[in-house]
């Protein structure tokens, strides 16, 4: 029997303190991600992909939230570069994955999208985890809460820093595996 693996991602992307300059959009610059075995109820892995965006550049108001700097994601990857990694050391096409919320899947499919090869960039398949909502009805929240406030709710740590893409995942697995122990999280079947 193999084990059930699922990949947990958080994104970080360029952004700005009010609208973004003209021409500029929104691009992924940080990918992490954290392997989890649902089945030992542990995390893998941790990895961190940075990507170089090209239709944008990184803020002041970005490096303050996120740490990363322009200097930084000039030494990542291209995007599509990093897509082809998700699907080739990962196996991301081939696993479920899962994030907080639903940010991480939207940016992806729109950067794909904007590339204009939707279908062969896109790293993932069919089956996206939103972990907010997961975690929001286990526990039985009315409002769903960020990920540091359901790091309180459950009694974890933050680890790392706070919208650093590495970082983040490897909380959001962390959070994963509370709700997998309070037997909340779905099933193959119940995806």
């Amino acid at each position: 029997m193999t084990a059930r693996l699922l990949n947990v991602v958080d994104v970080e992307a360029t952004c700005w303190d009010g609208q973004p300059p003209p021409g500029s959009v929104s691009e992924i610059i940080e990918v992490g991600l954290t392997v989890v075995d649902l089945d030992a109820r542990r995390r893998l892995g941790r990895h961190r992909i940075l990507v170089r965006p090209s239709r944008s550049s990184v803020s002041a108001f970005c490096t303050e939230l996120t740490g990363l700097t322009q200097a930084e994601v000039d030494r990542g990857v291209p995007f599509a570069d990093a897509c082809r990694t998700l699907r080739e050391r990962f196996a991301a096409q081939h696993h479920q994955w899962a994030s907080w919320g639903d940010y991480d899947r939207h940016q992806f499919r729109r950067q794909c999208e904007a590339s204009g090869a939707a279908r062969a960039s896109y790293p993932f398949g069919a089956v996206h985890i939103n972990a907010k909502a997961v975690f929001t009805e286990s526990h039985g929240l009315r409002k769903r809460p960020g990920m540091a406030q359901a790091l309180t709710v459950a009694g974890l740590p933050l680890e790392g820093r706070h919208h650093r893409g590495e970082d983040d995942a490897w909380n959001i697995a962390a959070l994963v595996l509370h709700v997998a122990g309070r037997g909340d999280w779905p099933t193959d079947e119940g995806a």
